[in-house]
């Protein structure tokens, strides 16, 4: 096949290009190596900065969202059995959050593509991406039992940390930095509906605690545990006990309990990858940097790769300058570093330290008393939540 744009992978970073470039009459292919059934159900992200809900309506995918949808005003942070909510639209001039799950997105956006959108194969496995430097860059794959070549004149890699697009940028053109973090979560999914109307993050005597929400009947809560956890170590009323005791306050607040669905266990990482371009090969999304989950980061952040990135290939198509392209990269990694060291320090100021002591702990609480009595502390937090602007 030949395209002008071909996109390695079919999760939302991907499907979300190739509709902003379908609504622009720019032809283009996906290729993602899961089936349907697989890329629907993925468990991903569930908390939408403004940017994304307004990204996702422009192009014809916010029907359900805007009716399934659970506007967020704020969060609760809580220590010290003490509880502090976090007002958003106070704090940042009227921006909120939307909880709708990352598999809903897939689906949408899935359903708009195979109605009338480009090309879209499911189980079409990418081999490599070869001669980025051309004028024309090829991808190789593999569907229906055949291999095949789709011929491009720009590839997205939106495959993810460990896919085939990262890895044909060449030894020397590129430089990754990495932080593992010494704890991963244990999440669960359990059909039960929240305990409240925000997403509590919660600093309790034993480590971090989490509660969000998919729906106004299913829950989704995350513990802090060792690296290394198996998840069928913790019976479902372990689970339960824990939560409670991290979420514990005075007063009379209860954590709802109820079926536990799913059971995983996350490890914690950043990575980001510079540059994000190499000749006609851009990447977006989890391809170019992985965010730990605390900050609600990786999915925006990959819609905001894809905004820039959809914005300079448009910019193409209509007058022939490759000026936004040529500043995609940049544009992209000033975001995506202000995201990681958000990310990062609500991770550290969060989670218990496995080598820490009195002190770190002591200095945890004080940093997390400052945001909940310094209104500039508490905009920081908002305006970083909330979604930094994309700049120029």
């Amino acid at each position: 096949m030949r395209t002008t744009v071909g996109i390695v992978g079919g999760g939302p970073a991907g499907l979300l290009l190739a509709r902003l470039l379908h609504r622009a009459g720019i032809d283009c292919v996906v290729l993602e190596n899961r089936s349907r059934a697989y890329a629907e159900r993925r468990q991903r992200a569930g908390m939408l900065e403004q940017g994304t809900v307004d990204v996702l309506r422009e192009c014809g995918a916010g029907d359900r969202l805007d009716v399934e949808g659970l506007p967020h005003r704020g969060i609760e942070l809580r220590f010290d059995r003490e509880r502090h909510h976090i007002d958003f639209p106070t704090l940042t001039g009227g921006r909120g959050v939307m909880i709708y799950p990352q598999t809903e997105i897939v689906k949408d956006l899935i359903a708009l593509q195979l109605a009338g959108g480009p090309p879209l194969l499911f189980e079409a496995e990418a081999l490599a991406v070869e001669s980025p430097l051309s004028d024309s860059p090829v991808v190789r794959y593999v569907h229906e039992g055949r291999e095949q070549t789709l011929d491009c004149d720009y590839v997205v890699g939106c495959d993810g940390d460990h896919g085939v697009s990262r890895a044909a940028f060449p030894a020397g053109t590129y430089r990754t930095y990495a932080h593992d973090y010494p704890y991963s979560w244990l999440g669960i999914l359990a059909d039960v509906p929240p305990s409240g109307g925000e997403l509590v993050y919660a600093r309790g005597a034993t480590g971090f605690a989490l509660h969000s929400m998919r729906s106004t009947t299913v829950s989704r809560l995350y513990l802090q545990v060792p690296n290394g956890t198996d998840p069928d170590d913790w019976s479902d009323e372990r689970i339960w006990d824990e939560l409670a005791a991290r979420f514990a306050v005075d007063g009379d607040w209860r954590l709802n309990r109820g079926t536990i669905t799913a059971k995983s266990v996350t490890s914690l990482r950043s990575r980001v990858h510079e540059p994000m371009r190499h000749g006609r090969l851009l990447l977006a999304g989890d391809a170019a940097h992985i965010v730990p989950p605390t900050g609600a980061k990786g999915l925006n952040l990959a819609v905001s790769d894809v905004r820039v990135l959809a914005r300079g290939l448009i910019e193409l198509h209509r007058t022939g300058s490759t000026q936004l392209l040529d500043h995609y990269s940049q544009l992209c990694l000033d975001r995506v570093w202000q995201a990681t060291r958000f990310s990062y320090d609500m991770t550290r100021m969060l989670h218990a330290q496995p080598d820490g002591d009195a002190f770190d702990h002591r200095i945890q609480l004080a940093r997390l008393r400052r945001i909940t009595t310094s209104r500039r502390a508490a905009a920081e937090l908002a305006a970083n939540y909330t979604g930094l602007p994309l700049g120029r």
